[in-house]
């Protein structure tokens, strides 16, 4: 089955082939490292790798662009308040400059925790200054540009679709008033350089030909998408809300500077929700790190295996139960797969499906439900073995690099096993249950299958233990 998938912009499932043969050219919105990225930020990052490494399946070289935005996005979608960066380096009493290091390192770190696949071009705004100037000045030569007392901003009433990648209804914007106009002409219309408040020091900003000041959000990814991969590309990615105003603004740059709407396929991954209401926020203060997960002995990859059981158009709720079923379903598939001697086949008939649900719009679901249909199967041990290790070029789970560590159980935990194991054959589980938190606050997980208790220590990786 060729690969199909789906475009925001055509709002349509379509076959996907590349503009130049056998490459495909990405960019994918990076963070904005004013503080750590959450697990619904990293969810969107899965979503991406397992399309690019599905490209790469298909046959395609791809490039990669990943942005880092440590400068310009402020702190409302309407072009108010301060600069993300600098009210982090406020909060954090350190300069902006600093933190934009830290919390991209932390976002690398989480990065290669994830198994995920290093760009090919890493581009950070700040880097790129002098491409946002000149963009900016193409936009101004085209006619697009105006001047208010806080900055030069974009003029969306000169695009009669503007806003059609969110199908945005721009009357109903004018009369809701749901926007600040300040000195814009127009609710939609965006910032493409920010003037420097008089009498304040800025701690990034730059000489322009307009004013000492600093760019806008949106200008970087025109800017930078167009210098690596050029005016016209194949795929554009982030997550769903970037697309009522970010993808939106850079399509209506691009558009007015160059005439395209940038990428060929725009797709967006959709949120990571705490409850059945609302997305994980750090304006909120409700998010999770990964390595709040990983504190709590919680396997990286589980998180992303649980990333892969929810189709990357449909919303994910996280629970600690889901993370912990993720978590011994990867254990599992693990042990089955160390299980299986080299030197065995790729089974066609479980390859051809599986990929068929990869190409039909990256459908992990049905794709993982292929999987446990293998690991079941009677098929010999070794093309079971060899089968996966074509599977997890797609799934990135690291199945090849997991081994087994055997550890020594101590005796007082040992006792406290036989304990809950006695326990619960006696149908005592409130019992078991406390002995399952005593286990886990002295740094021992345990989980529970048909063979028995399984136990995990938190910093390492598991043991059958049978009935002990």
């Amino acid at each position: 089955m060729p690969l199909a998938l789906y475009d925001t912009w055509s709002r349509t499932v379509r076959p996907f082939t590349s503009i130049h043969a056998g490459v495909v050219g990405m960019y994918c919105c990076g963070p904005t490292v004013y503080d750590y990225a959450h697990i619904g930020n990293l969810r969107t990052y899965v979503f991406e790798d397992v399309l690019r490494r599905a490209l790469i399946r298909n046959g395609y070289e791809v490039r990669h662009v990943v942005n880092i935005t440590d400068v310009g996005h402020l702190t409302s979608d309407a072009d108010e308040g301060e600069d993300k960066m600098e009210r982090g380096s406020r909060r954090a009493g350190e300069s902006a400059w600093a933190i934009a290091q830290r919390y991209t390192e932390a976002f690398f770190a989480d990065w290669r925790a994830l198994h995920l696949l290093e760009p090919t071009v890493w581009c950070r705004a700040t880097d790129h200054i002098t491409e946002q100037i000149g963009f900016i000045g193409e936009l101004e030569r085209a006619g697009y540009v105006y001047r208010t007392s806080d900055g030069l901003y974009f003029d969306t009433s000169k695009q009669e679709d503007y806003g059609f990648l969110a199908r945005l209804d721009r009357a109903g914007l004018q009369a809701g008033k749901r926007v600040a106009v300040g000195n814009k002409k127009n609710m939609t219309d965006f910032a493409l350089w920010k003037f420097s408040a008089a009498g304040i020091k800025r701690q990034m900003e730059w000489d322009s030909p307009w004013g000492r000041g600093f760019p806008g959000w949106h200008i970087e990814c025109s800017a930078m998408s167009a210098k690596y991969l050029g005016n016209w590309f194949d795929l554009h990615c982030g997550g769903e809300d970037h697309i009522a105003v970010h993808h939106s603004n850079e399509i209506a740059q691009t558009q007015a500077a160059h005439g395209t709407r940038l990428a060929n396929f725009w797709m967006h991954g959709h949120f990571l929700t705490l409850d059945a209401n609302a997305k994980m926020s750090k304006s909120n203060g409700d998010f999770i790190r990964l390595q709040t997960l990983q504190n709590n002995g919680i396997d990286a990859l589980a998180y992303r295996y649980l990333c892969l059981t929810a189709h990357y158009r449909s919303k994910l709720h996280f629970s600690w139960a889901s993370l912990d079923a993720a978590q011994t379903a990867l254990n599992r598939l693990r042990q089955l797969y160390s299980a299986g001697p080299d030197g065995g086949r790729i089974d066609p008939d479980f390859a051809a499906r599986f990929d068929a649900e990869v190409n039909d719009d990256l459908n992990l679901p049905r794709a993982l439900a292929v999987l446990w249909e293998l690991v079941k199967s009677p098929l010999p041990p070794a093309n079971v073995r060899a089968t996966l290790d074509s599977f997890d070029l797609v799934l990135g789970l690291g199945l090849s690099d997991w081994k087994p560590v055997a550890f020594e159980i101590p005796e007082d935990i040992s006792k406290l096993l036989k304990e809950r194991e006695q326990a619960r054959a006696e149908r005592e589980w409130s019992k078991a249950d406390d002995i399952r938190d005593t286990l886990n606050a002295r740094g021992w997980r345990v989980e529970d299958s048909k063979e028995g208790q399984r136990l995990i220590g938190i910093t390492t990786d598991t043991t059958d233990i049978g009935n002990e």
